[in-house]
């Protein structure tokens, strides 16, 4: 990462837990905007041309490292090992996604941010719906991007994804990029590809970024989030805000019955499942991702400041 890159970095410590990394794009009187990454991914997974499209629209796009990524803290707490996770037995210390919601509402407050639109991806889904649920008086509008609810009969991965999710991580950035790609050949799409050097490239600058050798650890203790959770469905019943669920119908990452099942717990959520499309935010599906996410929020009560 350059020089110029980590200028853009700023970082707040939240009063009862970690440090937060983060950057800002747009107007700064913009319509306050939250991007929240997927597991084990750091704010520069998010696309450029996403975060462009939504500051020309207007938006202040903010995004966060969460807890155990990017260059916010790691936690202390030992790592559940490969057996707890595959069977789903989160350790007793583990923290869970309501703890990475509280961050969540941590960093906005410290921004001064009293209400804002959230649109989470995979993981990030799965917090920003928790906070939705959780703090509403907070939340203007949800976005859920190839997520789901927790319940263990939806939005399960492949066998195929579970068995390459099993690997030991990589001990080197050229064995990281070359997973990264590997893994996208898998859960992408051949309607929506990658670009490929684009892709490159970002596992490159993201191995340090992301803590090399020492992210598998971190990355395992975000699936202890997922897993301590549980099934969240009576949960998102609660939710109030205008609610837009996205998913692909190939997605083998989690299974596109994630998505419907999202759907069907929040009242009046629209489902939008486009074909094709996998686990990735591929160039073509950005501008619909933004343009989808722009309507919602223009037709939302109380949409812009």
């Amino acid at each position: 990462m350059t020089a110029t890159a980590q200028d853009t970095d700023r970082f707040v410590d939240l009063p009862a837990g970690p440090r937060l990394c983060h950057r800002a794009d747009g107007p700064d009187d913009g319509t306050p905007l939250l991007l929240i990454a997927g597991l084990g991914l750091d704010l520069t997974s998010w696309p450029q041309r996403m975060v462009d499209g939504f500051a020309e629209r207007g938006f202040r796009v903010v995004r966060p490292d969460n807890r155990d990524a990017g260059r916010s803290s790691r936690i202390g707490n030992p790592p559940p090992g490969r057996l707890r996770q595959l069977l789903a037995r989160p350790r007793p210390d583990a923290y869970d996604l309501a703890d990475m919601a509280a961050d969540t509402v941590g960093l906005l407050d410290a921004l001064g941010i009293e209400r804002v639109h959230l649109l989470g991806m995979s993981m990030g889904g799965m917090i920003a719906q928790t906070v939705a649920a959780r703090h509403p008086a907070r939340v203007l509008s949800l976005t859920s991007v190839f997520s789901t609810t927790g319940h263990r009969r939806v939005g399960q991965p492949a066998r195929s994804t579970l068995l390459r999710l099993a690997k030991s991580p990589a001990r080197t950035v050229e064995e990281s990029v070359e997973r990264h790609l590997a893994m996208l050949g898998h859960i992408g799409s051949t309607v929506f590809p990658p670009d490929e050097e684009h892709e490159r490239a970002w596992a490159t600058a993201v191995w340090d970024r992301c803590g090399g050798p020492r992210a598998g650890a971190a990355v395992a203790r975000q699936i202890g989030a997922i897993q301590a959770a549980g099934d969240r469905t009576a949960e998102l019943a609660r939710i109030t805000a205008p609610t837009l669920v996205v998913h692909g119908d190939r997605d083998l990452m989690v299974h596109p019955t994630g998505g419907r099942a999202t759907a069907d717990a929040i009242p009046g959520a629209r489902h939008v499942e486009v074909a094709g499309m996998g686990h990735h935010l591929a160039p073509g599906v950005v501008d619909r991702l933004v343009e989808l996410t722009t309507d919602l929020v223009r037709t939302t009560a109380g949409g812009t400041r």
